[in-house]
């Protein structure tokens, strides 16, 4: 053998005798003191040393020419995995023998981490003699308190199950709940079925592989907004570049320092809530929004809700021919002075219910209450016969609300002519109908009989053939020249 091969032979089993050295100790050190889960992680330890020195003794340690002839997937898979199984363990290890005042524990488990340290460092060297520059190896970060960690939901995506244990176990030490795929058809089954804060996302898994979650990912409109951190052996620069491009928000290199990786979830994390407070922000601007415009709806017809909205104005418009409908209770001032406000209120409440709702049925549009007085029109968009649409509404409200406590019988008045609508005020807007029609309508209602619907000779020359009814004969009004006006008793 050459003096360059018997050095390269040195380097790779140096630090293996040191990993399986130490770990025999420690093992033992455990053993004895009764530490039966550090005994079984020290053992998963030798057993991935075991595994590594039979690799390299069978592909890696003849030549320095077989060495860099070695395809660089073999040596993720082959060195690089019991490499970053042996780190992870010795990380958990360590702490759980610290935590238990076994100093020399730690001690053994921090000296083994090195050899594997200085053995992936050994192996990059040498295979990359013929291949791509690649990054040194993440040095540990020891110095100052780990930074504060805000628990979240992670899915460990991962097709290696005892780098899922290793991730599992510290992310739960975090306090963070974690969750477990073994490959990307399985993280999409997850992330769809339950919500998660992120993904710590392998790259090379079989079936669907990490640069096609992050795809399928980042294209559904539900998932796209979970942030990703991928972890990878691969160094390759393209493939980090390609990755990020693809949405990730981070790639750390296994094996990953404990220390740095607790900072970029705790950032990727907060990244997130703070998206998610935005979103639940512009959620609640845009529920607002939409109350508002139904508020707008209710107090607007919809064609004027729809101009006010467009363009904050809305022009006022004339309408030739519009039925007005007043209802009145009779005898409303002397209840008022004898029933309660609690009471009256819930007695006004019912019949303006009642009221709208026959407005609706009929295709009237509510103008507005004064006191017990309600006014309506129809005409003033699409819809059947004004005069026919007023006169059925008004006989189902004197129906509704004679059968309803207190019992009330309601005067209703309707006439058919010209008005001009609009909108007034600026703080509380109000959709009003002004002109000779209106005042007309309410002269009627005052002049009308209790329990009918009473409408002017126009009006009833309009509906006469759908209606029953009967001439009140000539009668005076207040304000106008007198006129002849109908009781409707019914529809034919």
């Amino acid at each position: 053998m050459s003096s360059n091969s018997a050095s390269i032979g040195h380097e790779l089993r140096s630090p293996l005798n040191h990993i399986l050295g130490y770990s025999e100790i420690a093992i033992e050190d455990a053993e004895a003191a009764g530490l039966t889960e550090i005994v079984a992680d020290l053992r998963t330890i030798h057993a991935a040393g075991q595994r590594l020195l039979t690799v390299i003794e069978t592909i890696l340690a003849p030549s320095v020419r077989s060495l860099t002839a070695v395809p660089p997937e073999t040596i993720d898979r082959e060195v690089r995995e019991p490499l970053d199984q042996i780190i992870g363990y010795t990380e958990l290890v360590a702490e759980e023998a610290t935590a238990v005042g076994e100093a020399s524990i730690a001690n053994d488990v921090g000296k083994i981490r090195q050899a594997a340290e200085r053995l992936l460092l050994v192996v990059a060297e040498r295979v990359v003699t013929c291949q791509e520059p690649m990054q040194e190896p993440v040095q540990q970060v020891d110095d100052g308190p780990l930074p504060a960690c805000v628990p979240g939901t992670i899915l460990v995506v991962d097709d290696s199950s005892t780098n899922r244990e290793i991730l599992s176990r510290r992310l739960l030490q975090l306090g963070h709940e974690v969750g477990f795929a073994a490959d990307g058809i399985e993280c999409l089954e997850q992330v769809r079925s339950r919500p998660y804060d992120l993904i710590l996302l392998d790259l090379w898994m079989p079936r669907l592989d990490g640069m096609g979650v992050l795809e399928k990912l980042k294209a559904d409109p539900q998932l796209h907004t979970i942030p990703v951190i991928v972890l990878s052996a691969d160094d390759d620069p393209q493939n980090v570049v390609r990755c990020i491009a693809l949405g990730a928000d981070d790639h750390l290199r296994k094996p990953c320092d404990p220390v740095f990786l607790r900072t970029r979830i705790n950032a990727s994390l907060e990244k997130k809530r703070l998206r998610d407070r935005e979103q639940a922000y512009l959620d609640r601007i845009e529920e607002e929004k939409k109350r508002s415009e139904e508020l707008l709806h209710v107090i607007l017809p919809p064609d004027v809700a729809s101009e006010l909205k467009n363009s904050k104005r809305v022009r006022p418009r004339r309408f030739d021919d519009v039925g007005v409908l007043f209802c009145d209770v009779v005898g409303f001032t002397a209840f008022a002075d004898r029933a309660t406000p609690e009471e009256l209120l819930v007695h006004l409440q019912t019949m303006v219910e009642l009221q709208e709702t026959a407005s609706h049925h009929h295709g009237l549009e509510k103008i507005k209450t004064i006191g017990d007085a309600f006014m309506a029109a129809a005409g003033l968009g699409d819809g059947p016969d004004p005069a026919i649409a007023c006169v059925r509404a008004g006989l189902e409200m004197v129906e509704q609300i004679a059968h309803a406590p207190p019992h009330w019988q309601v005067r209703i008045g309707i006439h058919c002519g010209p008005v001009f609508a609009g909108v007034v005020g600026h703080r509380k807007y109000q959709y009003d109908i002004w002109g000779d029609t209106v005042n007309t309508a309410s002269r009627i209602e005052q002049a009308g009989r209790p329990g009918f619907v009473c409408v002017s000779k126009p009006t009833w020359l309009r509906v006469a053939e759908a209606c029953d009814g009967e001439s009140l004969g000539v009668v005076n009004l207040k304000g106008k020249a007198p006129m002849e006006i109908f009781r409707i008793t019914g529809l034919k």
